[in-house]
């Protein structure tokens, strides 16, 4: 039997009734496009978040490019971000019409280095975009501040930290806005693709609902501004909505998985050289992937196939290396610890429904690997 990083079947023969009784609310309602279930899930998530405004759209990165756009970004603006990142997090910068720019990351928990921005900000800075990545916070104390003083907006970037916290605030609530995936794989994840983007601004609010929908005015049709089609799918919504009240014991049973992978594998870091991920200070993490590290990296993955284990690594190439991003000219060691770490790092496999006995199948393989080396 083949293990991978991650599989929905498992879940979904547990949640089966409910997800197809969402369907079909759905295709009963006799309305299939931004109807109850997308006005419900915007209205639910934004109360479990505590935020005033929650907008659905189609994905991860839209929600991203849209967040960006409504909060007046464009051409020849630029965005402070991180490269070690998923592409779509500069990809929607980018569709955006702004420059990304990228400060290095902390070696520890791979984390946005927040003592970097200062010296990254220009004239032509208009905002700051923290990845909250694999499943924990960035420290934004010290971006927020920057914000202040330097007259910046905030969009953080959640597609990975549905629900983790960061000293007692939830992911998305600090900064002007927060963008959210919903890709199957997340923390809150749906059966295809969707996302949004939450705000306690009105303003920002308005004008996202506009740009998802071409820009116009729904009522009269009337287009007010250049915008797109991005809109949630109402299936996708009511299944989000059917999985939002499991959000938190989704996570519980991750961090469950992280302390047994920390307890079964924590003593291989001093003896084989294995790290474990490091939790931030302040930070609760929701361990959407549990990204560990190795010098031997690429030789344990194509090792650990022969058990029949199946891992990932996220990300092997950092976008500033990509040939897509030549434009913004990056040269190779700009950005050490992010280039060193994405030679290093790779996910073991975590899901809410990763049974005790596949746990104990990577944990047994790995460590037969590690030990052989």
């Amino acid at each position: 039997m083949t293990t991978r990083v991650w599989d929905y079947l498992p879940e979904y023969r547990q949640e089966r009734a409910d997800l197809l009784r969402a369907v079909e609310t759905v295709f009963g309602s006799g309305q299939l496009i931004l109807g109850n279930s997308v006005h419900g899930f915007e209205s639910e998530f934004a109360a479990y978040l505590g935020a005033a405004h929650c907008v659905g759209v189609d994905n991860g990165t839209n929600a991203v490019t849209l967040g960006l756009e409504a909060l007046g970004i464009g051409p020849g603006d630029e965005v402070i971000t991180v490269s070690n990142t998923a592409a779509p997090t500069v990809l929607a910068i980018d569709n955006a019409g702004a420059v990304p720019v990228f400060v290095d990351v902390r070696e520890d928990d791979f984390l946005m280095d927040t003592d970097l921005v200062a010296a990254a900000i220009t004239p032509r800075t208009k905002a700051l975009l923290p990845v909250h990545l694999y499943g924990q916070c960035v420290d934004m104390a010290p971006l927020q501040r920057l914000a202040a003083e330097h007259g910046l907006l905030v969009l953080e970037d959640c597609a990975q930290a549905h629900g983790a916290r960061h000293h007692g605030r939830l992911a998305g609530t600090m900064g002007d806005a927060a963008a959210f995936s919903f890709y199957p794989t997340k923390v809150l994840g749906a059966y295809g693709d969707g996302g949004a983007v939450v705000t306690d601004d009105p303003h920002i609010d308005k004008r996202l609902r506009q740009l998802r929908y071409y820009g116009m005015d729904q009522v009269y049709y009337v287009v007010e501004t250049p915008g797109h089609n991005c809109r949630l799918d109402e299936v996708q919504a009511e299944i989000l909505r059917t999985k939002l009240p499991r959000l938190d014991s989704y996570i519980t049973r991750r961090q469950a998985v992280a302390r047994r992978y920390q307890e079964e594998l924590g003593d291989l870091a001093d003896s084989h050289g294995l790290i474990l991920p490091s939790v931030a200070d302040g930070n609760e993490h929701v361990y959407y992937v549990y990204v560990v590290r190795h010098p031997r990296r690429d030789e344990i993955i194509e090792r650990l196939k022969q058990y029949g284990i199946l891992l990932n690594i996220s990300y092997p190439w950092p976008v500033h290396t990509m040939r897509g991003f030549a434009k913004l000219r990056y040269a190779e060691g700009s950005l050490p610890v992010t280039e060193r770490l994405a030679k290093e790092i790779f996910s073991l496999p975590m899901y809410p429904s990763l049974s005790q006995d596949l746990q104990d199948k990577v944990i047994s393989a790995l460590r037969e690997v590690l030990t052989d080396l």
